[in-house]
Parts: C-alpha cells; structure tokens; sequence
C-alpha cells in the first residue's frame, strides 16, 4: 500500500513538473498582462502553482488543466486588484506623480517601435476588455473557451472584443500618430 501511495506521489510530481514546463511561461506572461508588473506576475504564478498541486486531487476534469490553470491565475489576478497592497500601490503612484516631471506620454511613444507600442496600448485597456483580447489574439482560446474561462455568455465576450478593439483602435491611433510627429 505504501509502495503504491509512494508511485502515485512520483507521478503527481512529474505530472506538477511538466505543467509548470508547459505552461508556466504563458501563466506568467498572462498574469503580467493584468497586473503590468514580472515580480508580482512571477508571485501570482508561483500561487497558482501551489494551490494547483494542493488540490490536485480536487480537479474534477470538467475542462482541461490548461483551462484550470487559466482559470486559477485570472482569480488570482483579480484577487491581487482587491488587496490592499495594490490599491496602496496604486494612491501611492498617483500621489508620486501628482509631484514629479515624467516623460510626456508623445515622447514615450516615439521611443517605442510598433510591437512595444501595440502592447502598451493593450495593456491600457480596462482589465475587461485587456483580458478578452489576451485570451484570442495571444493565447489563441476560442469565444466560447473564454466564455468558459471567464463565466460568462459568448455573446458577452464577443461585446468585449468588440468594444476593446474600438478602444484599442483609438489608442493604437493616438500612440502611432505620436510616433511620426516625432
């Protein structure tokens, strides 16, 4: 019995090892796109990892891992917005910039090449419109995956995708003329 229990640990930690080979880079990559910031991005993974492997046992196979995954690092990214270390964060870079002489928003986007431009703009989408965006164009989900992913209607994400790809136009529009008057 405890040769068997010992065979099932090794398989969980090579099942653990391998999801973090396989995903743990778009997880990172999709937790910086919420939180715009690597080291709480690497933190919120690190998270979702270890509640992952915890409650290995719970998954119900209701979806794929990969799907769960998602799933578990966009709560986790949305948990982080209702800390109170994020929203101390957040008064205190708007109390810094009250202050303080930062560049002005055409001179950071003349320095900025298309693609760097393009993900700027995306990332200042509201976290609705952002993460609908993500999940198409960059992780390649489908409407209704992403129905399923962020419990809602299809027809809500396609609004979604709808009403950010406006708002991405019109950002993208604004930063791109900044980059020829320059």
């Amino acid at each position: 019995m405890e040769e068997q229990s010992e065979i099932n640990n090794k398989e969980l930690d090579s099942l653990f090892i391998r999801l973090m080979e396989q995903h743990g880079e778009e997880l990172t990559r999709l937790a910086y796109l919420y939180v715009k910031n690597r080291a709480v991005a690497e933190d919120i993974i690190q998270d979702v990892f270890m509640k992952a492997f915890e409650q290995i046992h719970q998954f119900r196979q209701q979806s794929t891992y990969k799907t769960y995954l998602y799933r578990m690092t966009i709560n986790r990214c949305h948990d982080y917005f209702r800390s109170w270390s994020y929203r101390n964060m957040i008064l205190t870079d708007k109390i810094t910039g009250i202050f303080s002489k930062g560049n002005e928003p055409e001179e950071t986007a003349i320095k900025l090449d298309q693609k760097e431009a393009l993900g700027q703009a995306i990332l200042k989408l509201p976290v609705l419109y952002r993460e609908v965006i993500i999940l198409y164009y960059y992780e390649d989900f489908s409407v209704d995956e992403i129905a399923q992913l962020l419990r809602c209607s299809s027809n809500t994400v396609k609004t979604r995708m709808r009403r950010a790809r406006i708002k991405l136009k019109t950002l993208w529009t604004g930063l791109e003329g900044g980059m020829h008057n320059g």
